[in-house]
């Protein structure tokens, strides 16, 4: 289930990385009322952090024993998971070739010690709330505008974020493909409007049987559904897709026209895989969507899986 972030209401998230603690404890004591303050001592923590956190602005500091501001602001931003995060240096060194080297990097701003509290908050503020509206801004262009869960964009990057988990955490990944059973033949019988009608009531069912914040339901094209089911094993994702399939079906929308029964139906593929190198993220999607095509041969209404098939049970 894809959950959007009220950005209008929730505290912004802020990271300070700074290897001495006593200029940590100034910026926390600056920013507490109002955001939430994380703070790392390291460049390794700081990678950790704005990997599990996702910090909305990250304040770096430059020289750290170890991996230097420079390198953990290099590190973000070849990562696809942090490399939205706007990154503000903190640093002792004020020459021009230092600015010019940290905004090359990619960071948004840069701040010379010792700092001037007002500078600091203003600067800060800004930037909180031009990430405020790029997340508002990116949500709705995420969005798929018939049915309100995710769009094929959004699934793309979800599974290309959760196949690189995979590969650095060696969890499984789980990929469902679904397909509304004869949906030609219901738009030809009840009209298109009805038919965005029955998109929209089957996506809401999709979604319900999709429990964990970081799982994503998306409208992959056409009567089309997928879901990206991070750190799921092949089994536990198979109990997903019957959660789907029976809620579709307890929706009781008329189909006349359906080879299957009187009511809408779906059919389900699932894969499962660990990420390695020798693949890519496509592959777990066609391995879904070749079982998919097998629930559509073996008679639709099904969930097939590793040569395995359950039918729809009769009630």
């Amino acid at each position: 289930m894809q959950h959007w972030p009220n950005v209008l209401q929730v505290k912004p998230k802020l990271l300070v990385v700074d290897d001495q603690r006593v200029n940590i404890m100034v910026l926390h004591e600056l920013f507490r009322e109002d955001c939430e303050v994380f703070m790392a001592m390291s460049g390794e923590q700081a990678l950790q952090l704005c990997r599990t956190v996702l910090p909305d602005v990250v304040l770096l500091d430059v020289c750290m024993d170890g991996v230097d501001g420079h390198e953990v602001c290099r590190r973000l931003k070849s990562d696809p998971q942090t490399k939205n995060i706007p990154i503000i240096f903190v640093t002792g060194r004020g020459a021009e070739e230092d600015e010019v080297r940290g905004l090359e990097l990619g960071a948004v701003d840069f701040i010379v010690k010792p700092i001037n509290p007002v500078i600091v908050r203003a600067r800060v503020n800004t930037h909180l709330t031009l990430k405020r509206q790029n997340d508002i801004l990116r949500s709705l262009a995420l969005l798929d505008g018939l049915t309100g869960v995710a769009n094929r964009r959004n699934f793309d990057e979800h599974l290309e974020r959760s196949w690189l988990q995979s590969l650095r955490e060696q969890t499984a990944l789980s990929v469902i493909m679904i397909d509304v059973d004869y949906f030609k033949r219901y738009n030809d019988h009840y009209g298109h409007q009805q038919g965005d009608r029955c998109l929209q009531a089957v996506a809401g069912a999709l979604d319900e049987a999709v429990n964990r914040p970081y799982d994503l339901l998306a409208r992959y094209g056409g009567e089309e559904f997928a879901c990206v089911l991070p750190n799921t094993l092949l089994e536990d994702a198979v109990v997903v897709a019957e959660r789907m399939r029976a809620n579709v079906r307890s929706l009781q929308l008329e189909h006349l026209n359906s080879d299957v029964e009187q009511s809408v139906t779906v059919s389900l593929g699932v894969a499962s895989m660990t990420a390695n190198h020798a693949t890519a993220p496509h592959s777990l999607v066609e391995e879904a969507d070749r079982w998919l095509y097998q629930a559509k041969q073996a008679g639709r209404a099904r969930v097939c899986f590793d040569n395995l098939a359950t039918s729809l049970p009769s009630e």
